[in-house]
């Protein structure tokens, strides 16, 4: 199987003819329109935002995806995660995925589905399982920590995040590390409208138990507190209350002790409690103006939460101590610096609760065991942004997408290059924009916009967001990719789409105006030490650990980095990893800004190609040989369109396809032969080849099915005659039974009819025998009564002559006597 089967529009980009912006977005639409929600760009996956469920992630689909090739089935994100953990598992290549696109494109829901899929796949066992669920728990917790709803997503990821996964030798995961990036903290103390606070706030006076809050002191009232916002404190389809039990249950499973947990959410309770603080404004006898706290309640509460003296929290409120060398000078604070340092306090208190909750995520999920180990870094960090107002946030933030364009574009073009040489085919120099002028314009040690900033914000005297402006207008006017109205560079001079308080530069995306005002203050990052002081005299043993610069022991009179510096050293820290690593890219796109599904916004889309630089990845992977494909699958796909390769090819694959090309007649200059693969220049030749190939197949299915019609009829026509033999032979015997029934039945009727002439023949027989035996009876009997009549008669005579002889006798006697 191919990507190429049953295709809609074009799977792979590179193979799209022409290319340009308004095909390259059609076969978007044409895809996302039959839900296909992934396209790819050589082995980058381009992945839009459904904004609903689809059942492409289902464990059938993994094991679909589990141990096949790239290029073999249709474009999914399993395929790219499936290709990463084999890497890394079977060529001991340690891996990075990087995935990047604007806020509500699917960048974190596109990180979970890698981890889970890798979770999957790799290796089973109780310890196995554990760190498994470890890894995957710990994504609930930093969301409801550090993701926030935004007019663009409801779940935004307001940080940066990489997450190296390490597994060992067979491929089971052994733990993780967790590096976050510019966790965006002035959101705690304000939000735009139509946006949220960090998503835990809300979590915990939604789902928290009533004796929970109490003991936190709060109340469920989302309006008691001036720090959330309330235009849009529920959200349609968001489950607060049942969120903030999965984050505590994902806490456990993490690792989180008891009293852990009870402490973070006591400082956020803190965090939420210090917006309520509000400030009078008080003259002093010197004439100067200082700032009182109007209602002391909320104040005691911190403290009885936080564990520090009410005197000296209220103190660090009204009071800045400067320190110079041996000398301590303590100034007062107007009401608009108390509440600058309030909401400092809560963006600190809550910037370094995070930190020290990814720091003690990584305590849990670290890899136990000293053994090698292989790496699968997962990069989900904040794409290029574009709003109406840019401040110093979106600066940093592109910035960074700047910085990962320029190792993208280089990565790629290094892949291309090896994969060149390896094959043994000629390299030919690639022409590209090379963003690098972009970089070292923001970047660069002495004249980049960065280094400017810091400079600034170290210089004694009067510094402004103004004056910051000025320098930059000085040092970069004539840099082609900066514009500024006030530069020396008179082409800005009657620009009206740029403001005097604004610069624009021309990033690899498009170019964008940052107002300059907070750029100063917001790369400062100032916390008063006196509230740091205050910080750490807490007895609150967590509130305590996160402000160790507190400590009077320790106490450092340099400056403490500044935002910009700490940004740049972690970006650099990141490529420098990531330079070491095999990358797979995800580019996420977000089809409209409605949250809905089924809309393709083709403007809102066109933009983003733009800023991801997508249609330049195409051109980059197109520019020397748009398609390549081992020998054994190309001969495969394409053998029955040669008739020495049809049906099986009895040498070496190589040899097979320069057989079949030659025969196809394709030009020289449309492939070439590598050591392992077939490189083919022209996306035209491809299709050329699959539709000689599907008109093949055509020809191949009628002759199958000629042949097997053929084989149907014969087959039928054969059980009919043997069916016909088998009634015939039925019908044979049946009429043999019945002839026979017949036969019998004649038989018997004979044989009775015979047996009763036999019988009456006898009984005729018997009969005289009878009659005879009877006349013979009767005529002796007659006969022998004759005889004893006259023998009874003589006797009756003879006795009747004795009688009277002897009568007379006696007369004579008598007589006589």
């Amino acid at each position: 199987t191919s990507l190429l089967d049953d295709m809609i529009g074009v799977g792979d980009m590179v193979l799209l003819e022409p290319l340009n912006e308004d095909s390259f977005i059609n076969n978007l639409k044409k895809r996302f329109d039959h839900n296909e929600v992934y396209t790819y760009i050589g082995s980058v996956v381009i992945s839009i935002n459904p904004y609903r469920s689809l059942p492409i992630y289902t464990p059938e689909k993994v094991e679909e995806y589990r141990n096949r090739n790239f290029y073999e089935l249709s474009p999914h994100i399993f395929a790219l995660s499936d290709e990463a953990y084999r890497s890394l598992r079977d060529q001991d290549k340690d891996q990075c995925i990087l995935i990047t696109g604007e806020s509500g494109a699917g960048k974190t829901e596109a990180s979970k589905l890698v981890m889970s899929y890798v979770a999957a796949v790799c290796g089973k066992g109780a310890e196995v399982n554990q760190v498994k669920e470890q890894l995957l728990q710990s994504n609930p917790v930093l969301e409801a920590f550090g993701n926030a709803k935004t007019v663009r997503n409801d779940n935004s990821s307001r940080f940066g995040k990489y997450m190296d996964i390490e597994f060992d030798f067979k491929g089971d995961p052994l733990g993780g590390v967790i590096s976050n990036y510019l966790l965006e903290k002035s959101r705690v103390v304000k939000q735009p409208r139509g946006e949220r606070n960090f998503h835990i706030f809300y979590q915990i006076l939604s789902g928290a138990s009533e004796d929970f809050l109490c003991e936190l002191k709060l109340e469920r009232d989302f309006s008691r507190y001036n720090y959330l916002g309330l235009d849009s404190a529920k959200v349609n389809g968001v489950d607060d209350a049942a969120n903030f039990r999965t984050v505590r249950n994902a806490m456990q499973i993490v690792g989180f002790m008891d009293h852990e947990t009870q402490s973070v959410f006591e400082v956020v309770a803190a965090v939420l409690k210090l917006g309520n603080i509000e400030f009078k404004p008080e003259s002093r006898v010197n004439g100067l103006d200082e700032s009182k706290i109007k209602d002391k309640n909320e104040l005691k509460e911190i403290c009885e939460l936080t564990g520090i003296d009410q005197s000296v929290l209220e103190r660090a409120f009204s009071f800045r101590t400067v320190e110079a060398k041996q000398e301590k000078v303590s100034t007062t604070l107007n009401v608009a610096q108390a509440y600058y340092a309030r909401d400092a306090l809560a963006k600190n208190l809550y910037s370094r609760l995070f930190s020290w909750l990814v720091t003690r995520i990584n305590e849990s999920i670290k890899a136990q065991t000293k053994v090698r180990k292989k790496v699968m870094g997962v990069l989900d960090i904040y794409g290029f942004e574009i709003f109406e107002d840019n401040s110093f946030e979106q600066f940093i933030i592109n910035y960074c997408n700047e910085k990962l364009q320029q190792i993208f574009i280089e990565l790629t073009l290094k892949e291309e290059q090896e994969e060149y040489i390896r094959e043994g085919i000629e390299w030919t120099h690639i022409e590209y924009f090379n963003n690098a002028i972009i970089c070292d314009l923001i970047e660069n040690n002495q004249t980049g916009i960065l280094a400017m900033l810091d400079e600034e914000c170290l210089r004694p005297g009067t510094v402004t967001d103004d004056t910051f402006l000025e320098k930059l207008n000085q040092v970069c006017a004539t840099h082609q990719h900066f514009e500024s109205r006030m530069s020396k560079c008179s082409r800005f001079l009657n620009d009206t789409t740029l403001p005097h308080s604004c610069f624009r530069i021309q990033h690899y995306a498009g170019k964008v105006m940052y107002q300059v005002e907070g750029f100063v203050d917001k790369n400062n990052d100032l916390l008063y030490r006196d509230l740091s002081q205050a910080m750490w005299k807490a007895s609150h043993t967590l509130i305590k650990a996160l402000f160790p610069e507190g400590n009077p022991a320790k106490i450092n009179l340099k400056r403490p980095p500044t935002a910009g510096s700490q940004f740049k050293a972690s970006v650099a820290t990141l490529m420098k990893n990531l330079q070491t690593k095999n990358p797979n890219y995800i580019r996420c796109i977000k089809p409209n800004d409605k949250k809905a599904a089924h809309i393709f916004n083709d403007a809102l889309v066109c933009h983003q190609i733009r800023y991801l630089g997508l249609l330049e990845n195409v051109r980059v992977r197109r520019a020397g040989y748009a398609f390549r494909q081992a020998y054994e699958p190309c001969l495969e796909r394409y053998k029955m369109l040669c008739k020495q390769t049809w049906p099986h090819w009895r040498g070496p694959a190589r040899a097979g396809v320069e057989v079949l090309f030659n025969e196809l007649e394709i030009p020289e200059e449309e492939f070439s032969f590598g050591r392992s693969k077939i490189f083919i220049r022209n996306p035209r030749t491809l299709f050329k080849l699959e539709d000689l190939r599907k008109q093949r197949l055509e020809d191949l299915a009628t002759l199958i099915e000629k042949i097997y019609r053929g084989w149907k009829c014969r087959t039928r026509f054969l059980l009919m005659k043997k069916s016909q033999i088998v009634i015939a032979s039925w019908y044979r015997r049946y009429a043999q039974q019945k002839k026979y029934q017949k036969i019998k039945s004649s038989a018997i009727v004979v044989q009775s009819y015979i047996r009763g002439w036999k019988a009456r023949k006898l009984l005729r027989e018997l009969k005289h025998q009878k009659r005879c035996n009877e006349a013979a009876t009767i005529i002796a009997a007659y006969w022998h009564g004759t005889q004893a009549r006259r023998e009874l008669k003589r006797l009756k005579e003879e006795a009747r002559r004795k009688h009277a002889v002897a009568v007379i006798w006696a007369y004579w006697l008598g007589l006589k006597v």
